[in-house]
Parts: structure tokens; C-alpha cells; sequence
């Protein structure tokens, strides 16, 4: 897997007939309403001895990369040792969403899987067991409100992630840069320094891959550095003057405008940004620092150094500090059918506490007190500071999300708003984010409703 996947972020998809699509379609409205798991919740108790514990269980996976090296299979044998009597089997899935939101139509969904982002939260106990308590959980864990449901906690991310701009250093070195922008406008200079003193794209979009601009959306808490960003999606407009995704939507209005990207964003390329990046081609891009490694990776294979590749927080301080949201990745859960319950925790707090998978991705661990990843050590010494938002409006905020069409987790109105900001769409700022606000705030009278 080359990206980061999460509850906002977005799979390989592959070509189906249109039989086959209509099919998925008719078995999605099903497994949304819940038909195909228990409507009574239940626990996954943690098990008191691990040598007790036996059974068979399957983990469904998106991590086609490492089932195929065989990292999965270490994971497992590390397992063992703990758990002897628990044989672990995976099943790594391509097309990850599309095929499990299928399969979660029957109570064959394997004993973990992630969570599908199709899945509303509010119909989490029909088909996942309980973890435990937010009071329980909590104290040990981050992310712990993302997948509650009456205060009982149905996932548990292995690991999370921190937004920012991941930027070729020596380029904005060259640029006459070394300090972090500390306001969007001071930032917006700092490219136009990477445009007429060097010969990289100041920042990429990867506007034809569409994904990387729905990572946008995670400015918000970061610009004001508010816990309560989440809620203040659900109760508020979150383009009225001063929110933090009209602040982040504007950044991103003005770099396009004042023609600080690529000559044509209809043709950019994920993959190939990699070690365009890491040559010094680009000099910025948006994205998060699950990111880091991949781009390290890619100026190896490039031949150039690694330690080029740097991660700067979203240019807004409040009191003088920089902020930035934590938010977990896939978060995996233990299927409601599963007669395997106790191992299938097992694998759960094993894989999140014990298995080094965090470290592995050089990503932020979901335990408290954790050490941060070398790649967050920038941010450890600027005093960066990490706030986890509060989630229990989660799920009204992506309702409203759906029923408003705007998709602040979706990449579209990102392209109308670059399309907007290079002339391909008339129409004013001001106006498309009236625009966005209103169809947000109508959508938010009926939420929940």
C-alpha cells in the first residue's frame, strides 16, 4: 500500500462490469442498514491467560505490500509466542472497501478486519464487539472517541498521524528560507522565493489523483489549535470568516492563483512526485506525516539523501505556537459473528501495544506516552503542539457531509476550488465559500433528524 489509509483516504480501484457494480451497489444499501450483522452489541473480553486462548482466526487486511513480503507472517510468529494456541491467517484485499463492504452483507467478514469507511458509526455495535469502555480505553489510548458509540469504543487504530507539508529542504534553502512560515501569507512568500530563485514547482497539488486534496480537510484544529474542531463542524459554517477550513481552503486558493504549482494540474502523478520531491523538482506539497517514509524511501531509490526531506506544520500559531492534529489510521475491530472473540482482542491489543508496527511506519503510536517517531522530531523540538480532537460528533459531522454533498472528506470541491483559483471556473472566492457554507448549514438542520 502507498498511501496512508484512514477513514478519509482512498483505495485502488478496480474496473468492474456494470452488472457487477450495480450488484455491489444493491448489496452496499443493504449492509448500511445493518442486515448483515447482529443488532445486539457484545464484548470481546480481553483474555486472562494467553496460553488459554486457541482457535483459528482470520485478519482481513489492506496491506497487500506486506502480505506479499511476508512481514505479516512475522507478525504472526511473534504473536505465537504469546499466544501459542492462536493461528492467525490473513487475507490481504486489493480493492479493500469494495470488497468487505460486499462481504459485511453476511457474517463471513473475518474475525478482524478495519473498519470499512462505509460503515456509519451509529451501526457500529450491529456489527463489531465492544473493546470496552471510553473510560477504560482511554487511559491507555488515543483516538478512542473515533469509534465510539454510547460509551463503548468498537476499534482501535495500530497507529496515527500528524498533518503538514512534507518539503525538499535543500530547496527552500536555495529559496533564501530556513524558518517555518508563521501565517499563510508568510508562507505564499516563501514560494514565491522557491519560484524566482530556483527551478522547482513550488507546490504540487496532485490534483488529477484527486485524494491528496481531501487531506486539506485535516487544517481543521490544526489553524486554531481547538480540540472541539470537530464539533464546531457540526454546530457551525465551516467556511465563516476565521474557520479553519476557509483559512486552509484560502492558502490553498491563493498558491494556485498566484501560479505557484505545476503548468497543468489535469496531469500530475502521485507516484511520480515522490522523487520529484526528493530531486528537488518540487519543492512542497500538503499531505501528512504518514508520507515521510514514503518520500525517504523514493530519494534513496533517487540516489539522493533522505534527510532532505522535511515536514513543516500548517503556517498558524496561536500564542506564538504551531499545532497539529493526531489522527489514527484504519482502525481495526473484532467482527460481531466471530466465534473467536477472546483471540481475536488478543491479535487486537497485541498488534496495537507489542508488535512495533507503529515504529515500523515510523508513524505515531496510539499508546499514550509512546515516544514520537523520528519523523515528528521537528516538531518535538519547535514545540509543535499535538492535539487529539474531540470525535463524539464524528458521525453527525460526516452526515451532514453526505447530505450537503459537499465532501469535506472527498476531493471534489478541492478540484472546483483549484479550477476556481487558475480560471478553468468563473466565479469569486467569496462567493464559492458562501456557496459551500450554505449548503453545510441547510444540510445541519436535519442531521440526526
Amino acid at each position: 500500500m502507498n498511501r496512508r489509509t484512514t477513514h478519509r483516504t482512498h483505495r485502488t480501484k478496480r474496473r468492474t462490469t456494470l452488472a457487477g457494480t450495480l450488484l455491489a451497489t444493491v448489496l452496499l444499501a443493504t449492509a448500511c442498514t445493518g442486515s448483515g450483522g447482529s443488532s445486539k452489541g457484545e464484548d470481546a473480553q480481553a483474555p486472562d491467560d494467553p496460553k488459554s486462548v486457541s482457535g483459528t482466526i482470520k485478519v482481513l487486511t489492506h496491506r497487500t505490500d506486506l502480505a506479499q513480503d511476508g512481514t505479516l507472517k512475522k507478525y504472526a510468529a511473534e504473536f505465537n509466542k504469546t499466544y501459542p494456541k492462536v493461528k492467525v491467517e490473513f487475507e490481504a484485499l486489493t480493492d479493500y472497501e469494495g470488497e468487505v463492504k460486499i462481504r459485511m452483507n453476511t457474517e463471513n467478514y473475518g474475525d478482524v478486519l478495519m473498519i470499512p469507511a462505509v460503515i456509519k458509526k451509529n451501526d457500529y455495535p450491529k456489527f463489531f464487539a465492544s473493546l470496552g469502555t471510553v473510560a477504560e480505553r482511554s487511559k491507555k489510548y488515543l483516538f478512542t472517541d473515533f469509534t465510539m458509540v454510547d460509551d463503548k469504543v468498537y476499534g482501535q487504530s495500530p497507529m496515527g498521524a500528524v498533518p503538514g507539508f512534507l518539503y525538499n529542504k535543500k530547496v527552500w534553502k536555495a529559496a533564501g528560507i530556513t524558518d517555518w512560515p508563521t501565517t499563510p501569507a508568510e508562507f505564499v512568500d516563501a514560494l514565491k522565493a522557491v519560484k524566482s530563485r530556483t527551478d522547482a514547482v513550488p507546490y504540487y497539488t496532485n490534483f488529477k489523483d484527486m485524494w491528496p486534496l481531501s487531506q486539506w480537510t485535516s487544517v481543521n484544529g490544526s489553524v486554531g489549535c481547538d480540540t472541539q474542531a470537530t464539533t464546531q463542524l457540526a454546530e457551525g459554517n465551516p467556511w465563516a470568516k476565521g474557520a479553519d477550513l476557509r483559512v486552509g481552503d484560502t492558502l490553498l486558493y491563493d498558491i494556485v492563483r498566484e501560479g505557484l504549482i505545476e503548468k497543468d494540474p489535469t496531469t500530475t502523478n502521485w507516484e511520480a512526485s515522490k522523487p520529484k520531491l526528493a530531486k528537488g523538482d518540487i519543492a512542497t506539497m500538503w499531505l501528512g506525516s504518514w508520507a515521510v517514509v514514503q518520500f525517504q524511501a523514493a530519494a534513496k531509490k533517487a540516489g539522493t539523501n533522505p534527510d532532505d526531506i522535511g515536514f513543516m506544520p500548517f503556517p498558524a500559531q496561536v500564542d506564538g505556537t504551531f499545532c497539529a492534529t493526531m489522527s489514527p489510521d484504519y482502525n481495526q475491530a473484532v467482527n460481531i459473528n466471530s466465534d473467536h472473540k477472546e483471540a481475536a482482542r488478543a491479535w487486537i491489543d497485541w498488534f496495537t501495544d507489542k508488535s512495533g508496527y507503529a515504529e515500523a511506519n515510523m508513524a505515531l503510536s496510539p499508546v499514550k506516552g509512546a515516544p514520537l517517531p523520528e519523523v515528528l522530531k521537528p516538531y518535538e523540538k519547535a514545540g509543535v503542539k499535538l492535539i487529539e480532537l474531540d470525535d463524539t460528533q464524528g458521525a453527525t459531522v460526516k452526515e451532514i457531509d453526505n447530505q450537503s454533498e459537499v465532501g469535506i472528506y472527498k476531493p471534489d470541491y478541492r478540484q472546483d476550488l483549484v479550477d476556481l483559483a487558475r480560471g478553468a471556473k468563473k466565479g469569486s472566492l467569496d462567493d464559492f465559500l458562501v456557496e459551500l457554507g450554505e449548503r453545510w448549514t441547510e444540510a445541519a438542520k436535519t442531521a440526526g433528524s
